[in-house]
């Protein structure tokens, strides 16, 4: 091997060294911020998570994270507004399981139903049937699915609703999930997301797709 190309392999060599370095430097130093932010962390009690925007995976994420809490043993309840009607492939699967209780609105969409009046009596009844969920410790888990319409609809009292969230059992982490959450929901909230349509297949006439969108 002549000089020069000795050289190369050992300047690429060091090149290498040296990017690997940099590389563990950055991960300590990420490491280091994780590790304090676990320290700061030690309050121990369920949170309030609402997930809002007019992004697809609101209510993805929210039945994902029941099926995680039912992993781990936890009693879980889902309390479905809206869209109770529809034939919907996470409760032909969630409701079958034990452990889970399943509530359902029982109309349909409101642009379906054009009955204001009616959506407001099919809302309060499934919170009523719903509502002692929220004192019972055993239930690990709350999923209000698509509940930002009833709240901004005006079919249920916000400040019944905060009240009674408010006053659930300690270890108990509820999810709302739903458009156009308002701001008295992220003061509530724990942790508060919001989901942005960058692009929606159904904008460019794709049909809504079994399995994928329910």
């Amino acid at each position: 091997m002549s000089d020069s190309a000795e050289q190369s392999d050992k300047d690429s060599s060091n090149k290498e060294e040296k990017k690997t370095q940099r590389h563990q430097e950055r991960m300590q130093q990420r490491k280091e911020i994780v590790d304090a932010g676990i320290d700061r962390a030690q309050e121990d009690r369920g949170v309030l998570i609402v997930l809002t925007g007019d992004g697809k995976g609101k209510s993805s994420s929210g039945f994902g994270t029941a099926v995680r809490a039912l992993g781990h043993g936890f009693k879980v309840g889902i309390v479905q507004f809206i869209k109770g009607t529809w034939d919907c492939g996470e409760r032909n699967v969630l409701e079958k399981m034990p452990g889970v209780e399943f509530h359902i609105m029982g109309t349909g969409f409101t642009w379906e139903t054009q009955d204001d009046g009616q959506d407001k009596i099919a809302a309060q009844k499934v919170w009523a049937e719903a509502k002692h969920l929220f004192s019972d410790p055993e239930v690990r888990l709350v999923l209000l699915d698509e509940m930002t319409y009833a709240l901004n609809y005006k079919w249920l009292d916000k400040n019944e609703v905060l009240e009674t969230l408010a006053n659930r059992p300690r270890h108990q982490s509820v999810i709302i999930t739903g458009r156009g959450a308002k701001k008295y929901l992220q003061d509530a909230a724990d942790t508060f997301s919001e989901v942005k349509a960058i692009k929606h297949a159904f904008q460019a006439g794709i049909k809504a797709q079994k399995g994928i969108e329910w």
